[in-house]
């Protein structure tokens, strides 16, 4: 049967926004050739969704041909306000955005170990309302949280951890109940760090890789034909609790010592570099990055090499192992350590991969960084507030 006018408008309707949201602002000779709808079905469509406070005239296209300029339609930035956290063991970092993600504000708080949890939770807390004061945003719509640790896949609740400070889990609560109106939602940080190499960085043109985090502590995002993969209990790659050689011993349930993490966490970087005779940069936060970056920037250093031979050795005993197990095809290292060490990691990496396993992989270091949680958080919040707001369905 055909569908009725109704049926057929917001069919094109949702088709176009989904358009907008995908690609950013089109002109309408851009909407027709992209939908294949006609040229009146998309002027209607334009017209009815600018009507309806959806899609705002967003600036012009460059000219290709004499004449005036073509309208560029993008939609509505000002319709709702997003915040995003990137929440770590030594503090938070936040941007607040408008509705297609342009920021608007910025913040950052260290919290230090001796500060209590209910004194951090405000804080934090604290921070999110005034930037978003500071934003202009009178309410905030939807709020994206990164935060280390397991997420329950049931509840999309942070697991409680030992290993984690109390106000992690805290904060969600109290931002949920500071902020009513808003939508909060938490993810695993290297979760959120893969999705936005996937998005915006070096795994652009990969549906299936896997994200090595390398930073204060280690993990691993799998992402498989497309999808995040989170396991049963939440917990796919845990990889700094993964038994490997080079330890003094085994992890246990509630420690990652003695596992992958005691290779190539930072703090076991760190040891490394100062080991090895490697300085910092000047400045350098986190110590294990900044001597990554001195090592990288002074290749003909017989010191610097073995070095980054060393950390190449450890780093390729946890690829292997995923490597090994899901044929990824496909290894970004990120994280601070990751971006860091750059292609002369990555390579090195690759090398020593070639000879431990017989499947082909590519090794990339990571583009974004140590600030991919924070654009995965704020990718994230953008597409569930334009799908809620925009009612186009979900991927």
């Amino acid at each position: 049967m055909a569908a009725s006018p109704s049926t057929a408008r917001a069919i094109n309707d949702r088709l176009a926004l989904r358009l907008l949201q995908q690609e950013g602002p089109l002109t309408a000779g851009q909407l027709k050739e992209r939908t294949g709808l006609s040229r009146p079905t998309v002027a209607d469509l334009v017209e009815r969704l600018t009507a309806a406070g959806m899609v705002e005239v967003a600036g012009e296209a460059r000219a290709q041909r004499r004449g005036p300029n073509a309208k560029l339609y993008g939609l509505v930035a000002g319709r709702a306000h997003l915040a995003a956290l990137d929440v770590r063991t030594e503090g938070v970092a936040l941007v607040v955005s408008d509705l297609v993600g342009g920021v608007l504000a910025e913040a950052s708080l260290p919290i230090t170990d001796d500060t209590g949890t209910g004194p951090a939770v405000e804080q934090a807390v604290t921070l999110v309302e005034r930037t978003a004061k500071e934003a202009g945003a009178d309410r905030l719509h939807t709020v994206g949280i990164g935060a280390p640790g397991l997420i329950d896949p049931a509840t999309g609740e942070l697991r409680d951890s030992t290993s984690l400070p109390e106000w992690h889990r805290r904060l969600v609560a109290a931002l949920q109940e500071r902020l009513p109106e808003a939508r909060v939602s938490v993810e695993n940080e290297t979760n959120l760090a893969a999705l936005a190499e996937q998005r915006d960085g070096s795994a652009r043109d990969r549906d299936t890789f896997v994200l090595l985090w390398l930073g204060h502590g280690t993990g691993a995002a799998v992402i498989l034909d497309g999808a995040l993969r989170r396991g049963v209990s939440g917990g796919t790659g845990e990889i700094g609790f993964l038994p490997v050689p080079g330890t003094r011993g085994l992890p246990s349930a509630t420690d990652c010592a003695g596992g992958f993490h005691s290779l190539a966490g930072a703090a076991a970087v760190a040891a490394l570099a100062k080991e090895r005779g490697v300085v910092p940069e000047p400045g350098s936060d986190p110590e294990a990055a900044g001597a990554v970056r001195a090592a990288v920037c002074r290749p003909g250093s017989a010191t610097h090499t073995r070095f980054l031979d060393t950390l190449a050795d450890r780093v390729a005993v946890g690829v292997a192992s995923v490597v090994a197990l899901l044929d990824p095809g496909c290894v970004v290292l990120g994280g601070e350590i990751g971006q860091a060490g750059g292609g002369a990691l990555a390579s090195r990496v690759h090398d020593r991969l070639t000879v431990m396993s017989p499947l082909p992989v590519e090794v990339r270091p990571s583009t974004l960084g140590g600030g991919a949680v924070l654009r995965g958080a704020l990718l994230t919040a953008r597409d569930h507030a334009q799908d809620e707001l925009f009612g186009v369905p979900g991927h």
